[in-house]
């Protein structure tokens, strides 16, 4: 039977992602810290952090596991007409802390977020050192979209995303995967299955199938310089 691990706040390693809980699904450690390095390893083995405000750290390894194959984003064809009609322009890593701190605000009929300060410091930080990266969507000086997440190799595992106008966020889901296409990435890790996810082409795979694809594409390259701020032109 899998049992919870707990973490000090030392270089302690994470168990193994199969040793995660069934119920609740994935939950696998309590403790530790959230400074770049165990982070970065939690991402490297398909663990991440997912905790409120007044709980201890929280790591999570579910199953089945939801991901977006680099290429395969269900764009409708009205979506995709929508998004071309609006005036929007599109960056990469022009904005993260702004990007992370409306990702945090907390959405209709929920009570507070997951994403507390020690998160958006700790993002903040991976951000800084060329790990954490971000879509943002504009209508012209106003930030009306945008999603972060962490690269790891050639997968970039996803962790929010907002809007203030209707389809931004997922205009900024259809600027991600353009912008992973040209770089050579494969996998999106969408992390949990929600109708959300699903709709825009999330798929639930094993455990077990995320880690060996993870495994075999987290220390491959990717084109250099490809998270590098910048506008980019959108062909949808």
């Amino acid at each position: 039977m899998n049992t919870l691990s707990y973490l000090n706040n030392d270089q302690q390693p994470f168990p193994p992602a199969e040793q995660a809980l069934t119920e609740p699904n994935g939950l696998l450690a309590v403790g530790g810290d959230l400074r770049p390095q165990r982070l970065l390893n939690a991402y490297y083995n398909g663990i991440f952090p997912w905790f409120n405000n007044n709980d201890p750290i929280l790591w999570w390894s579910p199953d089945p596991r939801a991901v977006i194959p680099v290429g395969q984003l269900n764009i409708s064809r009205s979506l995709r007409k929508y998004v071309n009609k609006q005036a929007w322009r599109y960056t990469i890593n022009h904005a993260f802390p702004h990007v992370i701190q409306a990702c945090s605000l907390p959405r209709k009929a929920q009570e507070g977020t997951w994403i507390t300060q020690d998160i958006q410091d700790a993002y903040l930080t991976l951000h800084q050192q060329g790990y954490a990266h971000s879509i943002e969507v504009w209508h012209n000086d106003l930030l009306i979209g945008g999603l972060y997440g962490i690269a790891i190799g050639q997968v970039f595992c996803g962790e929010s995303m907002f809007h203030l106008e209707s389809n931004a966020s997922k205009a900024a889901m259809m600027c991600l995967q353009q912008h992973l296409l040209s770089s050579k990435f494969t996998l999106i890790d969408a992390q949990i299955v929600n109708p959300h996810l699903t709709s825009l082409g999330a798929k639930a795979i094993s455990r077990s199938q995320f880690i060996s694809q993870l495994i075999q594409l987290r220390d491959k390259d990717v084109a250099k310089h490809c998270w590098e701020p910048k506008e980019v032109s959108i062909e949808f």
